[in-house]
C-alpha cells in the first residue's frame, strides 16, 4: 500500500528537490491516507494490557508474535460487550484505524469485539477453572444439603422470560410455597454483577425485616450460546455461589450447557424446571406416603391387640376359674369370723361378770373408810409440807434483815446522818476534793435534811475561795464534816 501526499493534501513549499512540512500538515496527512485506507478492518490477536479508566472507556493492546496494536472502546461500545475482554483472550475486534497526533501514535478504534472462535472461550473457561478449583470453592465438603420441605424459595433469573413462568408453574404443580423473585439481567454487561449482588442480597435479609428469608435459592437462566451463558462463568458469581449461607441450585441452560456456576452450587439441575423440582418435593406423593404410613400403622396397632388379647386369653385358660381358685379361700375366711365372733363373746360376757362382782364388794361403809384413809395421809403430807415451807420463810427472812443492816451501814446516808455533808457539781457529780472542784460554777451541799445551793470560787466579798482557804481534810471519798 503506497501513501502519496500530493497537492490536493498540502502546499508544496519546494527547496531545491525536497519539499518542506509543518509537523501539522504531516499529521494529518498521515490521519487522512490511514483512515481512507483502513476505514473498516477487523483484527486478530491475543489482549494484552487491559486498562479501564474512571470515564468508563477501555483500553487494550492486541497483540501476536511480532507486533502490538493499541485499541480503544469508548463507553458505549465497552457496556454492550457480552463477556469482559481478558488478558490473554483471543479476540476478533471490528473497527477503524485512526492517529493520535497528540503522541505521533496510530490505534484501532473498536466498534465490535468477540472471541476468536469459541475454543478461546473454552480455553479461557478451563484455565479459570482450574484456578477457582484450587482455591477450594468447588470441594464437595463446602456442598450445604437442600431443605426437605422449605418455606421460602428465593429465585434469581429474568422478570420477563419464560424460564420464572416454568419455574413457577412446576412449583404450582408439586408443592404451592411461597416465592421471592430477585429480578435481574442475565446475559449481557453487568450480567455478572447483578446476579451476584442477588445473591448476596438474599442472605443479607435479617429476621427483623419486611420479607421472609429463602430457604433455598435457585439462579436460573434459559439456554444460549457459550457467549450467552458467560455472565455465569464469571468469577464475581462463582464466588458469590460459594459463599453463599442459603443452599443454592443452578440452573443456567440446557442439559449440555456446563457454566461454572453450576460446580460452586449446592446442587446443580439441567433445566431450570428441574431445579424447581429438586427444591420441593411432591405435595400428592407426600399425602399419599402419609395415607399409606397411616394405614399400616393402624394394621400394626390391630396385629398388636389381636396377638395381646390371645396372649392374655391363653393365660386366662392356665390360670383356672376364679370362683375354683377364692371359694377355699372365701370358706375358710368364714369359718375364721364365725369363730372371732364367739370368742368375742365370751370376752365380754366374762369381763361384765367381773364388773358385776366388783361392784358386789363396793358397799358405802368401805369406800366411806377408803376416802378417811386418803384424806388423813394427804392431811398429814399437807402439815409437813407447810411446817418446811414456814421454816425456809423465817430463814429467809432473817438473811434479809442481815443484810439490810449491812447495807445501812455502810450507806453514805447513815454517814449524813452523823453530821458530815456531800458536794456536788453542776453535773450532779461528786466533788472529792478541792483540786477537783470547779473554778466557778454553781453547785450543791447535800446534808441528811436537804440540799443547799452553792457557787464555786468565790467568797463573799468577791474573792476566790480556792487559794485562800485552807486544805480541808478530806474523809471517806469526798464527805467533810
Amino acid at each position: 500500500m503506497q501513501c502519496k501526499i500530493g497537492e490536493d493534501t498540502m502546499p508544496e513549499k519546494s527547496i531545491g528537490n525536497l519539499n518542506e512540512y509543518s509537523v501539522t500538515e504531516i499529521s494529518t496527512a498521515v490521519k487522512k491516507s490511514i483512515e481512507e485506507n483502513f476505514g473498516l478492518v477487523r483484527v486478530r490477536g491475543e489482549l494484552g494490557r487491559i486498562s479501564r479508566p474512571a470515564s468508563g472507556h477501555v483500553y487494550v493492546d492486541l497483540k501476536d508474535e511480532r507486533s502490538v496494536l493499541a485499541g480503544v472502546m469508548w463507553k458505549g461500545v465497552a457496556s454492550r460487550l457480552s463477556i469482559q475482554p481478558e488478558q490473554g483472550m483471543e479476540v476478533i475486534a471490528t473497527g477503524r484505524m485512526t492517529t493520535f497526533a497528540g503522541q505521533s501514535k496510530y490505534q484501532l478504534v473498536i466498534d465490535s469485539m468477540e472471541p476468536a472462535g469459541v475454543g478461546a472461550l473454552m480455553a479461557l473457561l478451563e484455565e479459570r477453572k482450574k484456578k477457582l478449583s484450587a482455591e477450594g470453592l468447588f470441594a464437595e465438603d463446602r456442598k450445604k444439603s437442600l431443605p426437605y420441605l422449605p418455606a421460602v424459595i428465593g429465585v434469581v433469573t429474568s422478570p420477563s422470560g419464560a424460564v420464572i413462568r416454568d419455574i413457577m408453574h412446576r412449583l404450582r404443580d408439586r408443592f404451592p410455597i411461597h416465592v421471592l423473585v430477585w429480578p435481574t439481567a442475565v446475559q449481557g454487561q453487568g450480567a455478572a454483577e447483578k446476579i451476584a449482588g442477588a445473591i448476596n442480597g438474599f442472605n443479607a435479609i435479617g429476621e427483623g425485616d419486611h420479607v421472609s428469608r429463602p430457604d433455598v435459592i435457585i439462579v436460573a437462566r434459559g439456554g444460549g450460546s457459550l457467549e450467552d451463558l458467560w455472565c455465569f462463568n464469571e468469577e464475581i458469581v462463582v464466588r458469590a455461589a460459594a459463599e453463599s449461607v442459603i443452599p443454592i441450585i443452578s440452573g443456567v441452560g440446557h442439559e449440555t450447557d456446563t457454566t461454572l456456576i453450576d460446580y460452586a452450587a449446592d446442587r446443580r439441575a439441567p433445566t431450570p424446571t428441574a431445579a424447581a423440582e429438586l427444591a420441593v418435593p411432591v405435595r400428592s406423593e407426600i399425602l399419599a406416603e402419609i395415607r399409606n404410613k397411616e394405614r399400616r400403622l393402624i394394621n400394626q396397632i390391630l396385629r398388636i391387640r389381636e396377638a395381646k388379647t390371645a396372649l392374655l386369653s391363653s393365660a386366662a385358660r392356665a390360670l383356672g376359674r376364679p370362683d375354683d381358685i377364692l371359694g377355699a379361700a372365701s370358706q375358710n375366711l368364714d369359718r375364721l369370723t364365725e369363730e372371732l365372733r364367739n370368742r368375742m363373746s365370751n370376752i365380754v360376757n366374762g369381763a361384765a361378770l367381773t364388773a358385776a362382782r366388783a361392784s358386789a364388794r363396793l358397799a358405802p361403809n368401805t369406800l366411806l373408810s377408803l376416802i378417811e384413809r386418803n384424806q388423813h395421809a394427804v392431811g398429814l403430807a399437807f402439815t409437813k409440807i407447810s411446817t418446811r415451807v414456814q421454816n425456809d420463810n423465817q430463814t429467809f427472812e432473817k438473811r434479809i434483815d442481815s443484810i439490810g443492816r449491812v447495807l445501812r451501814a455502810v450507806s453514805y446516808e447513815n454517814v449524813l446522818a452523823r453530821g458530815f455533808a456531800l458536794v456536788r457539781n453542776s453535773q450532779g457529780q461528786i466533788v472529792r476534793g478541792l483540786s477537783k472542784a470547779p473554778n466557778s460554777g454553781p453547785g450543791e451541799i447535800q446534808y441528811l435534811d436537804g440540799v443547799q445551793p452553792i457557787s464555786f470560787g468565790e467568797k463573799p466579798g468577791g474573792k476566790s475561795s480556792k487559794k485562800s482557804a485552807p486544805a480541808p481534810k478530806a474523809r471517806q471519798g469526798g464527805l467533810f464534816d
